[in-house]
């Protein structure tokens, strides 16, 4: 029985990126959707008139350049990409998804629609599922921003290829957790209000992070507005409003537990 199981277990499966297991598995592209699961959580949230990207801010050694650490790049004048996962893989898809952008500009002479250029990354990815000598992008991406008629988008790309749009998800380390968070707090009246989404995506990333406002990284887009990524000084006085707010609605869930 060990022959067999060596023959059909994952580990004779899972040296070729194009060679299924027998039960239909594509094992490099779910050790690389593991390896989104070790990056650092993102927030991705879509409201009327707003789109929110939250990521966690791993602490970086004393004598390092912050601003080298980047999590969240802008596409485009209005298209911007957070991820989970391999840095180094996510530097090679931003520049891929760039050129993509002022491509369709130079083609079309439109600004690139959200939903042609999430399908384009997710694309990229798929391609490195099924060809001999690559192996599948170790990121999942939250691409937010608005399209030419005004309308707000967010779209989830992962290794696999797929991609989907959602009003509000999470990718990376937790981000199960947060997703279920999002499910229960999300509602059409938060997505009215620009500063509920911010503070939504604010309280959703603190489900997790530690030591609030220094290891947030908080961007923001507003219909017809540019890409603003908030200071450190904005984020910690957001996470201070949020946190008041939090044990402010638990005192008061008390309260209403001891007249029960």
């Amino acid at each position: 029985s060990s022959g067999i199981n060596a023959e059909y277990g994952g580990s004779s499966y899972d040296h070729a990126i194009t060679v299924f297991s027998p039960d239909g598995h594509l094992f490099q592209v779910e050790y690389a959707q593991e390896a989104v699961k070790k990056g650092s959580t993102a927030v991705g949230l879509r409201g009327d008139s707003i789109v929110v990207l939250g990521v966690e801010k791993r602490s970086v050694p004393k004598l390092q350049d912050e601003r080298t650490v980047r999590k969240i790049h802008k596409l485009d004048d209005h298209v911007c990409m957070a991820f989970a996962g391999l840095t180094a893989d996510a530097r090679i898809l931003v520049n891929m998804a760039r050129v993509e952008c002022q491509s369709y500009r130079l083609t079309v002479e439109d600004p690139v629609s959200m939903s042609y250029i999430a399908r384009h990354i997710a694309s990229v990815k798929q391609h490195f599922t099924q060809r001999p000598g690559l192996r599948p992008f170790g990121l999942s991406t939250l691409i937010v921003g608005f399209d030419y008629d005004g309308s707000a988008h967010l779209f989830q790309t992962d290794p696999s290829g797929t991609y989907h749009e959602w009003k509000a998800n999470a990718i990376g380390r937790s981000g199960k957790t947060v997703r279920e968070f999002l499910e229960k707090h999300y509602t059409e009246e938060i997505a009215a209000s620009d500063e509920a989404c911010i503070k939504l995506t604010v309280r959703a990333l603190l489900e997790v992070v530690q030591s609030g406002g220094k290891n947030i990284e908080l961007a923001v887009m507003r219909k017809g507005q540019a890409l603003e990524i908030l200071d450190t000084k904005t984020v910690e006085k957001l996470v201070e409003e949020t946190e008041k707010e939090r044990d402010a609605e638990a005192e008061a869930k008390k309260k209403a537990a001891g007249k029960s």
